[in-house]
Formats: C-alpha cells, sequence, structure tokens
C-alpha cells in the first residue's frame, strides 16, 4: 500500500471519520471503535440496527488483550488460527463501548491475514470490520460496487485491494461453556476441537 493512502485512512480514522479498507475476506467498514460518533456513522452508512454488534479488527494478540479478557483455550485458537480467516468473541473489557457490542458484554474480534489491513491496523489501532455494504445486503467485491451501494460522501478514504470474494470467516462464541460456533465458515469445527483438545 502506498504511504499516502495509508497516511490519508489513518488521519480519516483519527477524525472520526468512516473509510472502506480490504481485509482476507471482504471489504470492510473502518472506524474508531472509541470513538462512539464514528461508530454511529457506521450504523448509519449500513442502515443497520444498533442493537446489531459490530465486529473489531486489531493488529495482533497485543492489542487484543486490551478490549477483550482471553482464557488459555481461547489464546491457543488465536495462537493457531490467527492472523485468519476466524472471528473469536470474548469477555470485552471496559474500554470497549456498549455501542461498538449492541450493548453485550463480549465482543467480537478478528485479525485478518491482509498486509493493507494489519498496516493500517498496526498503525491506527482497533477498527470496526463490518462489512461494506448495506446491513442485509450481499456485500460488493470490489471498490466500484461499493460506489454504486454506499453513499460517496459517507466514505472519507477508499483503500483498493482488487476484487474481494473470499469464504466468510468462521465466529466462535469463546464466552459459552461449552464454546458455541454462531456461523460456518471456512475454518471447521474439527479444526477448532483439534486446536484445543491439549487439555
Amino acid at each position: 500500500m502506498k504511504k499516502l493512502v495509508l497516511s490519508k485512512a489513518i488521519a480519516a480514522l483519527k477524525n472520526g471519520q468512516v473509510i472502506v479498507y480490504p481485509t482476507d475476506t471482504l471489504y470492510g467498514l473502518g472506524a474508531d471503535i472509541f470513538n462512539d460518533s464514528a461508530v454511529n456513522k457506521v450504523f448509519e452508512i449500513k442502515k443497520r440496527e444498533k442493537n446489531l454488534p459490530l465486529s473489531v479488527a486489531v493488529a495482533n494478540i497485543k492489542e487484543l488483550e486490551k478490549i477483550a479478557f482471553i482464557d488459555d483455550k481461547s489464546r491457543c485458537l488465536i495462537k493457531t488460527f490467527l492472523p485468519g480467516k476466524l472471528t473469536i468473541v470474548l469477555k470485552k473489557k471496559n474500554i470497549v463501548s456498549n455501542l461498538v457490542t449492541g450493548g453485550q458484554d463480549k465482543v467480537a474480534i478478528r485479525i485478518p491475514e491482509n498486509k493493507i489491513a494489519l498496516d493500517l491496523l498496526t498503525n491506527f489501532g482497533p477498527i470496526t470490520a463490518t462489512s461494506a455494504n448495506i446491513h442485509d445486503k450481499k456485500p460488493p467485491v470490489n471498490i466500484s460496487d461499493i460506489n454504486i451501494h454506499l453513499k460517496l460522501s459517507d466514505i472519507t478514504v477508499y483503500i483498493d485491494d482488487g476484487k474481494l470474494d473470499g469464504k466468510p470467516s468462521t465466529i466462535i462464541d469463546m464466552t459459552e461453556k461449552p464454546f458455541k460456533i454462531i456461523r460456518k465458515g471456512i475454518i471447521s469445527e474439527k479444526e477448532i476441537m483439534d486446536a484445543i483438545s491439549y487439555e
């Protein structure tokens, strides 16, 4: 990614604006999770009900630990599958606004396996990781289609990484005992069981 585009994206995020950025699955709407005004914009752009939580993207496990509590099994999954196509739901820390989590006490977190996303997250910090589309509509796979679906004036910076049409991440809720797979994705339940069967 060109440094100029990265700089513009970081500046937009710092100013409470919304960007479109690539992940290892689809394009995401990115906003500073610690800025409620910016998070509100994401809900408005997507026409999404505020009782529906937004996922969060972070750069690494150190950043993840700042916003959520991690037990041994969760840590094992994170080390095995992330960065990658796993979204892990954990108990949130108070630093995370209830607006981001739809009023719940847990947060869904990803570390995307995409260099552009990781550069952005490393240089800025945690941002929202919801798909760049109107809620309940099929996510567009390229920037030109996103421009058709979303208002140009709502997005400050677009980071183009070509066509993105990856399979969805597996979502696992580790706050449930036993754990609960919320959405089946590219990582299977067997792979998850194998990863945490050390106990």
